[in-house]
Protein backbone atom coordinates (compact mmCIF):
# COMPACT_ATOMS: atom_id res chain seq x y z
CA UNK A 1 0.00 0.00 0.00
CA UNK A 2 1.46 3.13 -0.91
CA UNK A 3 -0.13 6.99 -1.68
CA UNK A 4 1.39 10.10 -2.57
CA UNK A 5 0.67 13.54 -1.18
CA UNK A 6 -0.53 15.89 -3.58
CA UNK A 7 -3.35 17.59 -4.73
CA UNK A 8 -6.41 16.65 -7.18
CA UNK A 9 -9.89 17.10 -7.70
CA UNK A 10 -10.47 14.33 -4.84
CA UNK A 11 -10.64 14.92 -1.06
CA UNK A 12 -6.99 14.03 0.05
CA UNK A 13 -8.76 11.99 3.00
CA UNK A 14 -11.15 9.88 0.52
CA UNK A 15 -8.33 9.08 -1.58
CA UNK A 16 -6.64 7.99 1.72
CA UNK A 17 -9.25 5.85 2.99
CA UNK A 18 -8.63 4.11 -0.12
CA UNK A 19 -5.04 4.04 -0.30
CA UNK A 20 -5.86 2.45 2.99
CA UNK A 21 -7.88 0.29 2.14
CA UNK A 22 -6.09 -1.49 -0.95
CA UNK A 23 -2.37 -3.55 -1.29
CA UNK A 24 -1.51 -1.72 -4.33
CA UNK A 25 -0.61 1.80 -5.42
CA UNK A 26 -2.65 4.92 -5.45
CA UNK A 27 -0.74 7.76 -7.91
CA UNK A 28 -2.23 10.99 -8.40
CA UNK A 29 -0.60 14.24 -10.23
CA UNK A 30 1.93 15.34 -9.32
CA UNK A 31 3.48 12.34 -8.01
CA UNK A 32 6.68 11.40 -9.53
CA UNK A 33 5.29 8.18 -10.73
CA UNK A 34 2.34 9.70 -12.67
CA UNK A 35 3.81 10.43 -15.67
CA UNK A 36 5.08 6.89 -16.11
CA UNK A 37 2.04 5.81 -14.77
CA UNK A 38 -1.12 7.49 -17.15
CA UNK A 39 1.21 6.70 -20.76
CA UNK A 40 -0.31 4.18 -22.84
CA UNK A 41 0.46 2.28 -25.93
CA UNK A 42 -0.65 4.60 -28.69
CA UNK A 43 1.00 8.55 -27.99
CA UNK A 44 -2.15 9.71 -30.05
CA UNK A 45 -4.09 9.67 -26.55
CA UNK A 46 -2.18 12.18 -23.81
CA UNK A 47 -4.68 11.97 -20.85
CA UNK A 48 -3.95 12.77 -17.09
CA UNK A 49 -6.36 10.65 -14.65
CA UNK A 50 -7.50 12.22 -11.29
CA UNK A 51 -6.23 9.08 -10.20
CA UNK A 52 -4.74 5.50 -10.64
CA UNK A 53 -4.90 2.43 -8.76
CA UNK A 54 -2.14 -0.01 -9.65
CA UNK A 55 -4.19 -3.31 -8.18
CA UNK A 56 -2.29 -5.92 -6.37
CA UNK A 57 -5.11 -8.40 -6.87
CA UNK A 58 -8.91 -9.24 -6.85
CA UNK A 59 -9.48 -7.38 -3.36
CA UNK A 60 -7.72 -4.27 -5.07
CA UNK A 61 -10.32 -4.52 -8.45
CA UNK A 62 -13.39 -4.94 -5.98
CA UNK A 63 -12.38 -1.76 -4.19
CA UNK A 64 -11.47 0.22 -7.06
CA UNK A 65 -14.62 -0.55 -8.70
CA UNK A 66 -17.06 0.74 -5.43
CA UNK A 67 -14.74 3.74 -5.07
CA UNK A 68 -15.38 4.54 -8.98
CA UNK A 69 -18.56 3.92 -8.65
CA UNK A 70 -19.17 6.16 -4.84
CA UNK A 71 -17.28 8.96 -6.64
CA UNK A 72 -19.36 9.00 -9.57
CA UNK A 73 -15.55 8.90 -11.64
CA UNK A 74 -14.96 7.56 -15.10
CA UNK A 75 -13.23 4.39 -15.07
CA UNK A 76 -10.89 3.50 -17.50
CA UNK A 77 -9.96 -0.46 -16.81
CA UNK A 78 -6.23 -1.24 -18.29
CA UNK A 79 -4.36 -4.61 -18.77
CA UNK A 80 -1.80 -4.60 -21.56
CA UNK A 81 -2.70 -0.47 -22.00
CA UNK A 82 -2.44 -1.07 -25.91
CA UNK A 83 -6.27 -0.11 -26.61
CA UNK A 84 -5.97 2.19 -29.98
CA UNK A 85 -9.13 4.36 -28.99
CA UNK A 86 -7.29 5.36 -25.81
CA UNK A 87 -9.65 3.70 -23.85
CA UNK A 88 -7.19 2.49 -21.39
CA UNK A 89 -6.72 6.04 -20.27
CA UNK A 90 -9.05 8.75 -18.80
CA UNK A 91 -8.97 12.84 -18.40
CA UNK A 92 -10.03 13.56 -14.72
CA UNK A 93 -11.30 10.43 -14.28
CA UNK A 94 -9.73 6.90 -12.96
CA UNK A 95 -7.56 4.55 -13.97
CA UNK A 96 -7.71 0.53 -12.47
CA UNK A 97 -4.48 -0.55 -13.51
CA UNK A 98 -4.19 -4.52 -13.47
CA UNK A 99 -0.72 -4.86 -14.55
CA UNK A 100 0.78 -5.95 -11.19
CA UNK A 101 -1.30 -8.57 -11.64
CA UNK A 102 0.93 -11.38 -13.22
CA UNK A 103 0.73 -14.68 -12.37
CA UNK A 104 -0.03 -17.28 -15.03
CA UNK A 105 -0.30 -20.97 -13.96
CA UNK A 106 0.09 -23.84 -16.45
CA UNK A 107 -2.01 -27.26 -16.10
CA UNK A 108 -0.08 -29.29 -18.55
CA UNK A 109 -2.03 -32.94 -17.91
CA UNK A 110 -5.60 -30.92 -18.28
CA UNK A 111 -4.09 -29.02 -21.31
CA UNK A 112 -5.24 -25.36 -19.37
CA UNK A 113 -3.42 -22.02 -18.82
CA UNK A 114 -4.95 -19.63 -16.15
CA UNK A 115 -3.67 -15.87 -16.29
CA UNK A 116 -4.02 -13.19 -14.39
CA UNK A 117 -5.49 -9.78 -16.32
CA UNK A 118 -1.96 -7.93 -15.92
CA UNK A 119 -0.37 -10.71 -17.78
CA UNK A 120 0.69 -9.69 -21.85
CA UNK A 121 1.04 -12.62 -24.02
CA UNK A 122 5.25 -12.43 -23.74
CA UNK A 123 4.52 -13.34 -20.38
CA UNK A 124 1.71 -16.04 -20.97
CA UNK A 125 4.28 -17.99 -23.91
CA UNK A 126 6.97 -18.22 -21.68
CA UNK A 127 4.84 -20.26 -19.10
CA UNK A 128 2.66 -21.98 -22.13
CA UNK A 129 6.09 -22.93 -24.14
CA UNK A 130 7.74 -24.19 -21.07
CA UNK A 131 5.48 -27.35 -21.53
CA UNK A 132 4.98 -26.94 -25.71
CA UNK A 133 1.84 -25.60 -25.45
CA UNK A 134 0.45 -21.96 -26.46
CA UNK A 135 -3.29 -20.81 -27.77
CA UNK A 136 -3.91 -18.45 -29.87
CA UNK A 137 -2.08 -14.89 -29.00
CA UNK A 138 -1.62 -10.78 -29.82
CA UNK A 139 0.39 -10.31 -33.48
CA UNK A 140 2.63 -8.01 -30.73
CA UNK A 141 3.71 -9.72 -27.78
CA UNK A 142 3.41 -6.84 -25.76
CA UNK A 143 -0.03 -7.01 -25.95
CA UNK A 144 -2.40 -7.57 -22.86
CA UNK A 145 -4.39 -10.74 -22.93
CA UNK A 146 -7.23 -9.39 -21.25
CA UNK A 147 -8.81 -7.06 -23.43
CA UNK A 148 -7.43 -8.75 -26.76
CA UNK A 149 -9.26 -12.16 -25.41
CA UNK A 150 -12.45 -10.17 -24.17
CA UNK A 151 -12.58 -8.29 -27.69
CA UNK A 152 -12.34 -11.93 -30.39
CA UNK A 153 -8.46 -12.53 -30.18
CA UNK A 154 -7.15 -13.00 -34.23
CA UNK A 155 -3.68 -14.17 -33.87
CA UNK A 156 -0.93 -16.58 -36.06
CA UNK A 157 -2.93 -19.75 -34.32
CA UNK A 158 -6.30 -19.24 -35.31
CA UNK A 159 -6.97 -20.86 -38.29
CA UNK A 160 -6.07 -24.37 -36.66
CA UNK A 161 -6.97 -23.42 -33.23
CA UNK A 162 -9.74 -20.85 -32.88
CA UNK A 163 -9.88 -17.33 -32.34
CA UNK A 164 -8.57 -16.71 -28.39
CA UNK A 165 -12.20 -16.48 -27.21
CA UNK A 166 -12.50 -19.80 -29.00
CA UNK A 167 -10.23 -21.24 -26.58
CA UNK A 168 -11.12 -19.18 -23.18
CA UNK A 169 -12.43 -22.10 -20.45
CA UNK A 170 -13.48 -19.69 -17.77
CA UNK A 171 -13.16 -16.13 -16.23
CA UNK A 172 -13.50 -14.93 -12.69
CA UNK A 173 -15.30 -10.68 -13.42
CA UNK A 174 -15.20 -8.40 -11.32
CA UNK A 175 -19.13 -6.78 -11.96
CA UNK A 176 -20.19 -2.71 -11.13
CA UNK A 177 -21.82 -4.06 -7.55
CA UNK A 178 -18.76 -5.08 -7.16
CA UNK A 179 -19.52 -8.89 -7.12
CA UNK A 180 -16.42 -11.32 -8.01
CA UNK A 181 -18.33 -13.59 -10.47
CA UNK A 182 -17.06 -16.91 -12.10
CA UNK A 183 -18.11 -17.11 -15.47
CA UNK A 184 -17.96 -20.54 -17.83
CA UNK A 185 -20.00 -22.81 -20.04
CA UNK A 186 -21.92 -24.55 -16.72
CA UNK A 187 -21.69 -21.18 -14.51
CA UNK A 188 -23.10 -18.11 -15.74
CA UNK A 189 -23.38 -19.33 -19.16
CA UNK A 190 -25.23 -15.90 -20.28
CA UNK A 191 -21.98 -13.61 -19.26
CA UNK A 192 -19.69 -16.11 -20.34
CA UNK A 193 -21.35 -16.44 -23.70
CA UNK A 194 -21.02 -12.20 -24.06
CA UNK A 195 -17.26 -12.17 -22.43
CA UNK A 196 -16.43 -13.96 -25.73
CA UNK A 197 -15.96 -11.36 -27.63
CA UNK A 198 -18.40 -8.51 -26.35
CA UNK A 199 -15.26 -6.68 -24.78
CA UNK A 200 -15.16 -5.33 -21.65
CA UNK A 201 -18.68 -3.80 -20.92
CA UNK A 202 -19.92 -6.29 -18.18
CA UNK A 203 -17.10 -6.30 -15.75
CA UNK A 204 -13.44 -6.24 -15.33
CA UNK A 205 -12.16 -10.05 -16.22
CA UNK A 206 -9.65 -10.79 -13.05
CA UNK A 207 -8.59 -14.00 -14.06
CA UNK A 208 -9.03 -16.23 -17.48
CA UNK A 209 -8.41 -19.42 -18.31
CA UNK A 210 -7.87 -20.96 -21.45
CA UNK A 211 -7.48 -24.04 -23.96
CA UNK A 212 -3.55 -24.75 -24.72
CA UNK A 213 -2.42 -26.71 -27.52
CA UNK A 214 0.95 -28.66 -28.16
CA UNK A 215 2.72 -26.00 -30.73
CA UNK A 216 6.65 -25.60 -30.98
CA UNK A 217 8.47 -24.96 -29.97
CA UNK A 218 10.01 -24.59 -33.33
CA UNK A 219 7.48 -23.62 -36.01
CA UNK A 220 7.95 -22.66 -39.42
CA UNK A 221 7.52 -18.84 -39.50
CA UNK A 222 8.97 -15.61 -40.91
CA UNK A 223 7.89 -13.01 -43.57
CA UNK A 224 9.06 -12.88 -47.62
CA UNK A 225 9.39 -9.20 -48.84
CA UNK A 226 9.05 -8.16 -52.90
CA UNK A 227 9.71 -5.07 -54.33
CA UNK A 228 6.26 -2.55 -53.70
CA UNK A 229 5.76 -1.89 -57.84
CA UNK A 230 5.28 -6.33 -57.33
CA UNK A 231 2.04 -5.83 -55.02
CA UNK A 232 -0.91 -6.12 -57.58
CA UNK A 233 1.00 -9.27 -58.81
CA UNK A 234 1.47 -10.41 -55.22
CA UNK A 235 -2.02 -9.84 -53.73
CA UNK A 236 -3.09 -11.43 -56.66
CA UNK A 237 -1.56 -14.60 -55.54
CA UNK A 238 -2.43 -14.57 -52.49
CA UNK A 239 -5.67 -14.24 -52.89
CA UNK A 240 -5.93 -17.38 -54.86
CA UNK A 241 -3.32 -19.88 -52.85
CA UNK A 242 -4.65 -18.66 -49.72
CA UNK A 243 -8.10 -20.30 -50.51
CA UNK A 244 -5.81 -23.62 -50.94
CA UNK A 245 -3.84 -23.71 -47.74
CA UNK A 246 -4.43 -26.15 -44.54
CA UNK A 247 -5.55 -24.95 -41.22
CA UNK A 248 -2.50 -25.16 -39.53
CA UNK A 249 -1.03 -22.02 -42.22
CA UNK A 250 -2.53 -18.63 -40.78
CA UNK A 251 -1.05 -15.81 -43.04
CA UNK A 252 -0.88 -12.03 -43.63
CA UNK A 253 -0.53 -9.79 -46.40
CA UNK A 254 1.18 -6.10 -45.96
CA UNK A 255 1.66 -3.54 -47.96
CA UNK A 256 4.35 -1.34 -46.27
CA UNK A 257 7.41 0.86 -46.48
CA UNK A 258 10.74 -1.09 -45.60
CA UNK A 259 11.49 0.19 -42.19
CA UNK A 260 15.20 0.72 -41.45
CA UNK A 261 15.35 -2.96 -39.63
CA UNK A 262 18.74 -4.87 -39.94
CA UNK A 263 17.27 -7.73 -41.81
CA UNK A 264 16.33 -5.67 -44.49
CA UNK A 265 18.99 -4.96 -47.21
CA UNK A 266 19.98 -1.00 -46.71
CA UNK A 267 19.27 -0.38 -50.25
CA UNK A 268 15.32 -0.80 -49.50
CA UNK A 269 15.12 0.92 -46.75
CA UNK A 270 12.09 4.05 -47.10
CA UNK A 271 11.05 2.12 -50.00
CA UNK A 272 7.72 0.61 -50.83
CA UNK A 273 7.70 -3.71 -50.11
CA UNK A 274 5.03 -6.07 -50.39
CA UNK A 275 5.16 -8.92 -47.85
CA UNK A 276 3.79 -12.16 -47.14
CA UNK A 277 4.04 -13.46 -43.13
CA UNK A 278 3.40 -16.86 -42.68
CA UNK A 279 3.18 -19.23 -39.75
CA UNK A 280 2.39 -22.65 -39.76
CA UNK A 281 2.29 -24.37 -36.61
CA UNK A 282 2.01 -27.92 -37.59
CA UNK A 283 5.42 -30.39 -38.61
CA UNK A 284 8.37 -28.45 -40.00
CA UNK A 285 8.13 -30.70 -42.68
CA UNK A 286 4.91 -29.82 -43.80
CA UNK A 287 5.22 -26.16 -42.91
CA UNK A 288 7.76 -25.97 -45.09
CA UNK A 289 6.07 -27.49 -47.98
CA UNK A 290 2.97 -24.99 -47.23
CA UNK A 291 5.24 -21.89 -47.38
CA UNK A 292 6.93 -23.38 -50.70
CA UNK A 293 4.63 -21.51 -53.50
CA UNK A 294 5.43 -18.20 -51.76
CA UNK A 295 9.38 -19.11 -52.69
CA UNK A 296 7.72 -19.68 -56.33
CA UNK A 297 7.33 -16.35 -57.34
CA UNK A 298 11.01 -15.61 -57.39
CA UNK A 299 13.26 -12.87 -56.60
CA UNK A 300 12.09 -11.44 -53.22
CA UNK A 301 13.99 -8.77 -51.43
CA UNK A 302 14.21 -10.84 -48.28
CA UNK A 303 13.22 -14.17 -47.59
CA UNK A 304 13.26 -14.58 -43.78
CA UNK A 305 10.92 -17.77 -43.51
CA UNK A 306 12.32 -20.97 -41.76
CA UNK A 307 12.00 -22.59 -38.65
CA UNK A 308 12.02 -20.47 -35.69
CA UNK A 309 11.12 -20.54 -32.15
CA UNK A 310 7.71 -19.90 -31.62
CA UNK A 311 8.15 -16.97 -28.96
CA UNK A 312 10.15 -15.69 -31.61
CA UNK A 313 7.33 -15.77 -34.19
CA UNK A 314 5.26 -14.13 -31.21
CA UNK A 315 7.63 -11.07 -30.91
CA UNK A 316 8.84 -11.15 -34.66
CA UNK A 317 7.12 -7.30 -34.73
CA UNK A 318 7.09 -6.00 -31.32
CA UNK A 319 10.53 -3.75 -32.87
CA UNK A 320 8.63 -2.45 -35.00
CA UNK A 321 5.24 -1.35 -32.92
CA UNK A 322 6.57 -0.30 -29.65
CA UNK A 323 4.94 2.05 -27.47
CA UNK A 324 4.64 5.90 -28.20
CA UNK A 325 3.92 6.31 -31.93
CA UNK A 326 0.78 7.90 -32.71
CA UNK A 327 -1.59 5.18 -34.23
CA UNK A 328 -5.02 4.75 -35.78
CA UNK A 329 -7.15 1.49 -37.05
CA UNK A 330 -9.89 1.53 -39.86
CA UNK A 331 -10.73 -2.57 -40.49
CA UNK A 332 -13.59 -4.49 -41.98
CA UNK A 333 -14.51 -7.81 -43.35
CA UNK A 334 -14.04 -8.88 -47.03
CA UNK A 335 -15.99 -11.24 -48.73
CA UNK A 336 -13.25 -11.44 -51.37
CA UNK A 337 -10.31 -9.93 -52.61
CA UNK A 338 -11.16 -9.30 -56.10
CA UNK A 339 -9.37 -6.68 -59.23
CA UNK A 340 -10.62 -4.15 -58.18
CA UNK A 341 -10.12 -3.97 -54.23
CA UNK A 342 -6.77 -5.05 -55.09
CA UNK A 343 -6.15 -1.83 -57.49
CA UNK A 344 -7.63 0.29 -54.86
CA UNK A 345 -5.33 -0.88 -52.22
CA UNK A 346 -2.48 -0.89 -54.72
CA UNK A 347 -2.98 3.04 -55.65
CA UNK A 348 -3.80 4.08 -52.08
CA UNK A 349 -0.35 2.42 -50.67
CA UNK A 350 1.29 4.63 -53.30
CA UNK A 351 -0.17 7.71 -51.91
CA UNK A 352 0.61 6.96 -48.62
CA UNK A 353 1.22 9.83 -46.35
CA UNK A 354 3.57 8.09 -43.37
CA UNK A 355 6.67 5.71 -43.81
CA UNK A 356 4.90 3.78 -40.50
CA UNK A 357 1.45 2.88 -42.16
CA UNK A 358 0.41 -0.01 -43.15
CA UNK A 359 -1.91 -1.92 -45.09
CA UNK A 360 -3.00 -5.52 -43.52
CA UNK A 361 -5.25 -7.90 -45.59
CA UNK A 362 -5.78 -11.15 -42.60
CA UNK A 363 -6.69 -14.48 -44.03
CA UNK A 364 -9.82 -15.75 -41.80
CA UNK A 365 -11.34 -19.18 -42.20
CA UNK A 366 -10.46 -22.34 -41.02
CA UNK A 367 -11.30 -23.48 -37.24
CA UNK A 368 -12.46 -20.00 -37.24
CA UNK A 369 -15.25 -20.40 -39.71
CA UNK A 370 -16.52 -23.54 -38.02
CA UNK A 371 -17.66 -22.27 -34.72
CA UNK A 372 -21.23 -21.77 -34.72
CA UNK A 373 -22.44 -17.97 -35.22
CA UNK A 374 -24.60 -17.73 -32.40
CA UNK A 375 -21.77 -19.71 -29.83
CA UNK A 376 -19.62 -16.50 -28.90
CA UNK A 377 -20.41 -12.72 -28.89
CA UNK A 378 -18.02 -12.48 -31.40
CA UNK A 379 -19.42 -10.53 -34.42
CA UNK A 380 -18.91 -12.67 -38.27
CA UNK A 381 -17.14 -15.31 -38.96
CA UNK A 382 -17.88 -15.99 -42.54
CA UNK A 383 -15.79 -13.56 -44.44
CA UNK A 384 -13.03 -15.25 -45.85
CA UNK A 385 -10.87 -11.87 -45.35
CA UNK A 386 -10.13 -8.67 -42.89
CA UNK A 387 -8.68 -5.53 -44.04
CA UNK A 388 -7.20 -3.62 -41.35
CA UNK A 389 -5.33 -0.12 -42.47
CA UNK A 390 -2.94 0.96 -39.96
CA UNK A 391 -2.51 4.53 -39.61
CA UNK A 392 0.74 5.71 -37.74
CA UNK A 393 3.22 8.04 -37.62
CA UNK A 394 6.11 8.37 -34.97
CA UNK A 395 5.12 11.70 -33.51
CA UNK A 396 1.93 13.73 -33.56
CA UNK A 397 3.28 15.67 -37.27
CA UNK A 398 1.26 13.84 -39.80
CA UNK A 399 -1.16 12.10 -37.94
CA UNK A 400 -4.15 13.97 -38.86
CA UNK A 401 -2.82 13.75 -42.84
CA UNK A 402 -2.33 10.06 -42.06
CA UNK A 403 -5.84 9.32 -40.23
CA UNK A 404 -7.73 11.03 -43.28
CA UNK A 405 -5.80 9.00 -45.78
CA UNK A 406 -7.05 5.67 -44.02
CA UNK A 407 -10.56 7.11 -43.65
CA UNK A 408 -10.36 7.72 -48.08
CA UNK A 409 -8.84 4.19 -48.49
CA UNK A 410 -11.67 3.02 -46.62
CA UNK A 411 -14.18 4.47 -48.38
CA UNK A 412 -12.70 3.90 -51.30
CA UNK A 413 -12.40 -0.07 -50.15
CA UNK A 414 -16.49 -0.04 -49.41
CA UNK A 415 -17.17 -2.26 -52.21
CA UNK A 416 -15.04 -5.32 -51.50
CA UNK A 417 -16.57 -4.73 -47.55
CA UNK A 418 -19.18 -6.84 -45.90
CA UNK A 419 -20.08 -3.58 -43.41
CA UNK A 420 -18.99 -5.21 -40.38
CA UNK A 421 -15.83 -5.08 -38.29
CA UNK A 422 -13.48 -6.76 -35.56
CA UNK A 423 -13.84 -4.48 -32.65
CA UNK A 424 -10.03 -4.98 -31.53
CA UNK A 425 -9.64 -2.89 -34.57
CA UNK A 426 -12.14 -0.27 -34.10
CA UNK A 427 -11.04 2.80 -33.20
CA UNK A 428 -13.41 5.72 -31.47
CA UNK A 429 -16.35 5.23 -34.25
CA UNK A 430 -19.29 5.21 -32.11
CA UNK A 431 -22.37 3.28 -31.90
CA UNK A 432 -23.49 2.67 -35.26
CA UNK A 433 -19.96 1.04 -35.90
CA UNK A 434 -20.20 -1.66 -32.81
CA UNK A 435 -23.65 -2.50 -33.64
CA UNK A 436 -22.12 -3.09 -37.00
CA UNK A 437 -19.52 -5.53 -35.38
CA UNK A 438 -22.20 -7.21 -33.77
CA UNK A 439 -24.84 -7.40 -36.17
CA UNK A 440 -28.68 -6.48 -34.66
CA UNK A 441 -29.42 -10.02 -33.07
CA UNK A 442 -25.90 -10.31 -31.08
CA UNK A 443 -26.29 -6.53 -29.81
CA UNK A 444 -29.62 -6.54 -29.15
CA UNK A 445 -28.37 -9.67 -26.59
CA UNK A 446 -25.65 -7.70 -25.46
CA UNK A 447 -28.06 -5.11 -24.35
CA UNK A 448 -29.93 -7.58 -22.22
CA UNK A 449 -26.63 -8.35 -21.30
CA UNK A 450 -25.87 -5.00 -20.18
CA UNK A 451 -28.95 -4.75 -18.24
CA UNK A 452 -28.36 -7.46 -16.15
CA UNK A 453 -24.54 -6.78 -15.35
CA UNK A 454 -23.91 -3.06 -15.87
CA UNK A 455 -27.54 -0.87 -15.84
CA UNK A 456 -26.12 2.00 -14.71
CA UNK A 457 -23.22 1.90 -17.63
CA UNK A 458 -20.26 2.23 -15.24
CA UNK A 459 -17.63 -0.04 -17.90
CA UNK A 460 -18.46 2.58 -20.77
CA UNK A 461 -14.89 3.09 -21.65
CA UNK A 462 -14.80 0.31 -24.30
CA UNK A 463 -16.75 -0.20 -27.76
CA UNK A 464 -19.54 0.69 -25.83
CA UNK A 465 -22.98 -1.37 -26.08
CA UNK A 466 -25.40 0.96 -23.92
CA UNK A 467 -27.46 -0.21 -21.28
CA UNK A 468 -31.36 -0.23 -22.82
CA UNK A 469 -32.01 2.82 -19.92
CA UNK A 470 -29.20 5.07 -21.70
Amino acid sequence: MAIHESPTVLGDGTVAELAEAVRGEVIRPGDDAYDEARAIWNGAHDRRPALILRCAGVADVIRGVEFARSQDLLLAVRGGKHSIPGFSTVDDGMVLDLSPMQAVRVDAAAGTARAEAGVTWSVFDHETQAHGLATTGGLVSTTGLAGFTLGGGIGWLMRKHGLTCDNLVSADVVTADGRLLHASEDENADLFWGLRGGGGNFGVATSLEYRVHPVGPTITGGAIFYPGERAAEILRFYRDWVDQVPDELTTVANLLTCPPAPFLPEEWHGKPLVAIIPVHCGSLEDGERAVRPLRGLGDPVADLIGPMPYTAMQSLIDPLWGPGAHSYMKAGWMGGLDDAAIDTLVRYRDEVTSPKTEIHVHHMGGAVARVPADATAFGDRSEPFLLNVLASTFTADGYDDAVSWAQDLYGAMEPALSGGTYVNFLSNEGEERVRDAYGEEKYERLVALKDTYDPTNLFRLNQNIAPSGG
